[in-house]
């Protein structure tokens, strides 16, 4: 049993982390309101590694995640924080039923993540696997994210992300976004996702931002290679982005998308509308390729279909369905 605990630098490493058998979580919430279970801050050099495993005993928390409908909510902690962490690897640890976020980076520079086991119901609420904001430079390979909200999200200030030989599923996919909410919120670009899996997914590969929303820019991603198995919504940019209950359906977002490619991406979607590109008709997306795209549709009502609004760009290659672009 271990409770909530802070490893703070400034420290220059190198410094190991060995992580063997399993660590449990508080359940108490006496114990657990608060924003991380395991934080580390300002260190340079860091591994965190060993094989073993996080067991945030999540059930404990979930009933308290109220956020949608309680402005007051108590924070919930994130299994694993890495804050302002440098030149950093962490590697061969599994995390399971997460209260809030599995692992959560921000502000770090240069971390490589690989083989990481992260598992939690598809019922669990805001479970993302790994969590990236205003940070650059963070690869994340050869890893199994199974959870209740997305597999990885990026959100403002995410630059130069690379993820490779992923497996996703359940959960809500990769996500970009939301963006737009803020003042000045940094750019998110350079995003790179190859040679990944998404099984019985929500979303495949998804960019959202808020409308309406304040202006930023979301640019030069590169999403290719990607098999869908049974996905919701393999391909999809919403600039319409609103999951509360009272949207304005006339808002714009502000956010400018551009330069985003998807390549060879293939495999079975579980709606009609395969690729659904909602963009802003205030700025509308810029450059988006479609390159040799093959996603089916098994259920009723003819194969799959696509949707474009507000896109500029271009289809080449294999269009199935028949590009909108």
């Amino acid at each position: 049993m271990l409770g909530s605990v802070v490893f703070q630098g400034p420290c220059k490493g190198p410094i190991a982390f060995l992580i063997k058998g399993v660590l449990k979580a508080p359940t108490d919430p006496a114990l657990f309101l608060t924003d991380h279970w395991i934080s580390f801050q300002f260190i340079d050099q860091l591994v965190v590694k060993g094989g073993g495993s996080l067991d945030g005993q999540g059930s404990s928390a979930w009933p308290y995640n109220d956020c949608f409908k309680n402005p007051h909510c108590k924070p919930l902690p994130v299994t694993m924080r890495f804050d302002f962490i440098t030149n950093s690897r962490v590697h061969h640890l599994k995390s399971f039923n997460s209260k809030n976020s599995h692992f959560n980076l921000f502000a770090c520079n240069n971390m490589n993540m690989s083989n990481i086991r992260i598992t939690a119901p598809a019922h669990s609420p805001n479970t993302d696997g790994i969590h990236i904001g205003t940070s650059t430079n963070i690869k994340i390979s050869r890893s199994l994210i199974g959870t209740g909200d997305d597999c990885i999200s990026m959100v403002a200030g995410s630059q130069n992300i690379d993820i490779t030989d992923v497996s996703c599923g359940p959960g809500h996919g990769f996500s970009v976004g939301s963006l737009g909410k803020s003042h000045n919120e940094e750019y998110v670009t350079g995003i790179t996702i190859r040679n990944c899996t998404l099984s019985n997914t929500d979303n495949g590969l998804r960019i959202k931002t808020w409308a309406p929303s304040l202006p930023t820019v979301a640019s030069g991603f590169t999403f290719e290679d990607i098999m869908m198995n049974n996905v919701l919504n393999p391909i999809i940019i919403d600039q319409q982005y609103c999951p509360s209950p009272n949207c304005d359906n006339n808002a714009y977002s502000q956010v400018q998308i551009r330069n985003v490619t998807f390549k060879n991406i293939w495999g079975v979607s579980s709606s009609k509308v395969a690729v659904n590109l909602k963009c802003s008709g205030s700025v509308p997306c810029e450059n988006i390729k479609l390159v040799d795209i093959n996603l089916a549709y098994k259920g009723g009502g003819g194969p799959a279909t696509s949707l474009c609004s507000n896109v500029k760009g271009q289809s080449s290659g294999r269009e199935n369905p028949p590009g909108c672009i």
